[in-house]
């Protein structure tokens, strides 16, 4: 009889989450060759718990380390002072992170002074610039050099990995497990509730508007809003649906430039299931954030990315996703050629996707499982060109 390897998934925020159910799942599948454990940090405690309750995910164990006012430091400390206590008692024969979080970083260092093996899921995003996303890419760059086993999503992923000097035969190629949670999520019936429904049955375009990263915090988001108000006063056609991020910051931002501006639908943060509805049926996406790069060109919706560098180059490469900025000009001159040209938005629009085909979870728990000689490696995901 062949000895279970026993693995540990840990993630802490809502985009890990989204991230590893799909490969949480799969593990859970293989219980003949792998007990699996979940333990969450709860870095963000309200928007992981209800992808918890989407996906019925129960953790094992809760660290429950979200606290008011916290900062990185608090983060990091934490975290290491919780999984200390995780890992000593279960001693995972692998503990998987995924992405760029403080979580994952810090993770991945628990692991390390226990020597244990650890699997990124998620490896080889690059900006190449430190404080661009600030801290995820410092993040993911140091778990790149603590990780055993390496899962990019991307052919351009690995090879960043092998720049630094990853060993080719600890890289897979798997796809983004992103899409696989779409996927899933895809299957949940779902109706909107009748504010986000008004928007969508009382104006002809709606845009998806997300805004959180710290180097946009201060002017860089007036003028994104800025542009917002230009458009809607060229478009009467057009709307904008902004579920707000909890940072005070960006609410300032929001309350001084969008607060009572008509067509603009604000909200609170959206749960998983209502924000991929709303993306599904929105005619163009507006982000500063990651996943949502992945995400959008899934479900054919063009992505206007509000940063001068991106972490995901596949999606401009390809051509699904364009940088903008965030210069009120050009935010406002890229969403209207979009707006005013029906074949610049189809080519957006109908590009490839090249982040994943929904089978990136079978491939990375394949590539754990051969890393114990107990599969051989999985076939590496390559973008379909049809």
């Amino acid at each position: 009889m062949v000895k279970k390897i026993k693995i540990l998934s840990v993630f802490g925020t809502r985009p890990e989450a989204i991230k590893m159910v799909a490969v949480v799942r799969e593990l859970q599948r293989c219980g003949d060759l792998i007990e699996s454990r979940v333990a969450v940090t709860a870095q963000h405690r309200e928007m992981l718990d209800q992808v918890l309750r989407v996906f019925a995910i129960e953790p094992d164990y809760d660290l429950d380390l979200m606290k008011p006012g916290q900062d990185l430091f608090d983060v990091t400390g934490a975290v290491l002072a919780g999984l200390k206590q995780v890992l000593a008692q279960e001693r995972p024969d692998l503990l998987l992170v995924q992405g760029d979080t403080t979580t994952t970083f810090a993770g991945a260092l628990a692991a390390f002074y226990f020597q244990i093996p650890i699997g990124h899921v998620e490896a080889g995003l690059r900006t190449y610039e430190k404080y661009a996303p600030w801290p995820e890419e410092i993040n993911r760059v140091l778990t790149t050099h603590l990780a055993d086993i390496h899962f990019a999503p991307t052919g351009q992923a690995r090879g960043a990995l092998l720049k630094e000097g990853v060993a080719p035969e600890r890289v897979f190629v798997t796809g983004n497990s992103v899409i696989d949670a779409l996927h899933l999520a895809m299957q949940h019936p779902y109706r909107l509730e009748p504010d986000l429904e008004r928007a969508f049955t009382d104006n002809k375009r709606v845009i998806l508007l997300t805004t959180h990263r710290r180097e946009n915090l201060g002017s860089p988001l007036q003028e994104i809003y800025l542009a917002l108000r230009d458009l809607l006063s060229n478009y009467p056609d057009l709307a904008v649906i902004f579920p707000v991020h909890k940072n005070p910051k960006v609410r300032q931002e929001v309350a001084q430039v969008l607060q009572g501006v008509e067509r603009v639908y604000l909200t609170e943060p959206l749960d998983y299931l209502p924000l991929i509805n709303v993306m599904k049926r929105a005619h163009l996406v507006l982000t500063d954030s990651g996943g949502i790069q992945e995400e959008a060109p899934a479900l054919g919706k063009p992505v206007l990315v509000l940063r001068e560098v991106t972490e995901r180059p596949e999606a401009v490469a390809f051509g699904t996703a364009r940088l903008v900025g965030a210069n009120r000009r050009r935010v406002a001159e890229e969403v209207g050629l979009l707006l005013d040209s029906e074949d610049a938005y189809a080519g957006m629009a109908t590009a490839v996707n090249p982040y994943g085909d929904g089978h990136a979870a079978p491939r990375i728990v394949q590539a754990a499982l051969s890393y114990f000689h107990l599969a051989p490696p999985p076939e590496e995901f390559r973008p379909s060109t049809t």
